[in-house]
């Protein structure tokens, strides 16, 4: 009993000193190394592993010496880095309001956005969510021509839409009830990787504008490099966009990338832009395979004038990410 006592310690040590360490690296930036990002992504899984690290240490440890102090100081070093990085999604003021009354003029703007996955081939459990929430709008991202075949009968209601089926899991389609106009894909970065960009017109008179996009993972590939140095993300690109329009604007889709990382706070910065998890919770959105290992990589980034009436993980439908719906408010000036 003994032994196995003392085997088990060495393992929470072990597995303790790689939480330190990994929590310590995940704060270094711009390194051309593709892992350095990918290791921002699990903040609330190294908080909960932090957590019970550090009370299974102080129950184990029998002896304090230096090594052990730095070991525990480490530990609490590793929780306080992955709290300030999560805790204002569950304990943070709203970064975008909530809608209460509505006052008489203002419009109300449903939206789903679904990373279908290209290999995916459950059209009908997509269409069924979508003919549930009965969204205004709908941005499909990873979708080649035959999911852009298999989305047709959207067209019996959602009568404006802009398409650009590819077979690289990047292609977009995205549908609407309101008028796009001034539509435009945009290249950002590469030239097979789209994003969209429309002004939409509303009932009442009022324009947005709408930015979906769905830029290149993290992850090595000798087509899609990773993106290094700050001028050369889509996001930031995006955000720039945002800022030299008077409009209200959204910005939705799948960013490859979780909204606490230095690029999409520099995009947040570069637009003045909101998240709409901020105070309500993390939603994520992938991976809808795996209980554990989630966090959300599909977001909603919205200018001051929108408020927010409800935002909900919708149910998985043979994706790999859950699609994401919220419905916003925007008041009549």
């Amino acid at each position: 009993m003994f032994y196995l006592r003392k085997i088990f310690y060495y393992c929470i040590v072990a597995v303790s000193v790689i939480v330190i360490v990994v929590s310590l690296l995940s704060l270094v930036h711009n390194l051309s190394l593709w892992y350095s990002k990918i290791l921002d992504f699990p903040r609330l899984q190294y908080l909960i592993a932090g957590l019970a690290l550090f009370v299974l240490f102080l129950l184990l440890n029998r002896k304090w010496n230096l090594f052990s102090v730095l070991l525990g100081v480490g530990l609490v070093a590793a929780i306080a880095i992955h709290s300030i990085k999560v805790f204002p999604y569950f304990f943070g003021e709203k970064a975008v309001p909530d809608a209460h009354d509505q006052p008489e003029g203002s419009s109300e703007i449903k939206i789903v956005i679904a990373n279908v996955l290209i290999t995916n081939t459950t059209y009908d459990e997509f269409l069924k969510i979508i003919q549930e929430k009965n969204p205004d709008i709908v941005l499909a991202m990873e979708v080649n021509e035959e999911w852009v075949q298999n989305l047709q009968g959207l067209k019996e209601d959602y009568a404006h839409r802009i398409e650009y089926p590819l077979d690289n899991a990047y292609g977009m389609a995205m549908y609407s009830k309101f008028p796009l106009e001034n539509q435009e894909i945009k290249f950002l970065n590469q030239d097979d990787v789209p994003s969209f960009h429309t002004r939409i017109s509303l009932p009442n008179g009022e324009h947005f504008m709408f930015h979906g996009v769905h830029p290149v993972a993290p992850v090595p590939s000798s087509k899609y490099p990773d993106n290094i140095g700050e001028e050369e993300i889509a996001l930031i690109k995006v955000g720039d966009l945002v800022a030299k329009d008077a409009l209200p604007s959204i910005v939705a889709g799948d960013y490859n990338d979780v909204s606490w990382s230095l690029t999409s706070r520099l995009f947040e910065e570069s637009g003045d832009l909101r998240n709409v998890r901020i105070g309500r919770g993390l939603f994520s959105t992938f991976d809808s395979n795996s209980v554990i290992m989630r966090w959300p990589l599909d977001h909603y980034f919205v200018t001051e004038e929108f408020f927010l009436a409800d935002i909900e993980r919708l149910s998985k439908f043979g994706s790999d990410h859950f699609p994401l719906y919220v419905k916003l408010i925007l008041l009549k000036e």
